[in-house]
């Protein structure tokens, strides 16, 4: 019966609803998300594209957000065209094996941002609790390496839940309440008992999410016990201003990432839209408002800034 299905649903593919049962919505909807979509990857191009160009920025904290700017990139274009392509034409429809690709790639995407917020929040700690020992600490290697764990650990979270999620029979079920594919939109879709699924996701959310943020309240409390023993209040407001675009960022994807788990089987359609919407912030708005975050609290992205477009 598995294979039946399976074989049913590889030639039929699957219809991702979205925001269907609101066509006014939806039309506000796409205008909207063109114009983040858009602000996203000119921000996160350009973070990158900084990064790599101007010397000042060739230290650890830029080589991290380098990471999380071309992470931001690939996670909005994951789901965003083919959202858009669906409000535009009409199908709806995705193939088997998009489905299975789209799932993969934003669920390794978002693991790994995960785990990439807190290697971050680590790279604050030693530049704030250990200045004089900064460079010896966060030395190119290990920051090479630091990226690779949050990359590797992202994605074999992914390829076990995808696997784990396509084995599920589906008994004629195709469409996904969701504008893309993800885990829980699929699991809705199965016609047998997903405990075990269910056991292994939130098993995943705490190595993925919960650790992650120990991990970053750990280095923040550290943070600011270091911080109130500054005596220079320019000493005091640099160290904030560094670490407050962070934090910023961590209680945005965090926030509405954790959030979107109370709305994983909404009953009715105002819970539907809900968890639509929070989906929606936290695979876009997110992405396009860190670029934006760090560069208009950061006096060195600023700079250079200034440098490319000629200014300095």
């Amino acid at each position: 019966m598995r294979r039946f299905n399976n074989t049913l649903h590889h030639s039929k593919g699957f219809v991702l609803v979205g925001f269907s049962e609101w066509p006014k919505l939806e039309m506000v909807l796409f205008v909207v998300i063109s114009i983040f979509y858009i602000m996203t990857l000119l921000g996160n191009s350009a973070i990158i594209i900084l990064s790599r160009l101007d010397p000042r920025l060739h230290i650890p904290m830029y080589f991290f957000l380098a990471n999380l700017s071309f992470l931001d990139l690939c996670y909005t274009t994951s789901t965003v065209p083919q959202m858009l392509v669906n409000i535009q034409g009409g199908q709806r429809k995705i193939s088997y094996g998009g489905c299975i690709a789209q799932l993969f790639i934003f669920l390794g995407l978002g693991s790994t941002e995960c785990v990439l917020l807190s290697v971050m929040a680590f790279d604050r700690y030693v530049a704030i609790c250990q200045p004089l020992h900064y460079t010896v600490i966060m030395h190119s290697r290990l920051c090479q390496q630091l990226a690779t764990v949050a990359w590797v650990t992202g994605f074999s979270n992914s390829l076990v839940q995808t696997v784990l999620t396509f084995l599920l029979p589906r008994c004629g079920q195709y469409q996904v309440e969701n504008f893309f594919c993800e885990v829980p939109a699929m699991l809705q879709l199965s016609c047998a008992d997903t405990w075990i699924n269910e056991v292994e996701m939130y098993a995943a959310v705490v190595v993925i999410k919960v650790i992650p943020v120990g991990l970053i309240l750990f280095s923040y409390i550290n943070i600011v016990r270091a911080v109130v023993r500054i005596q220079s209040s320019e000493g005091r407001k640099k160290a904030f201003n560094t670490c407050g675009s962070h934090l910023l960022v961590v209680v945005m994807f965090y926030g509405s990432a954790i959030s979107g788990y109370a709305y994983m089987a909404p009953k009715s359609n105002s819970a539907k839209l809900k968890g639509k919407l929070l989906a929606l912030f936290y695979g876009l708005v997110t992405p396009m408002l860190n670029p934006l975050i760090y560069t208009l609290r950061n006096k060195d992205v600023k700079e250079a800034v200034k440098k490319l477009l000629g200014r300095e």
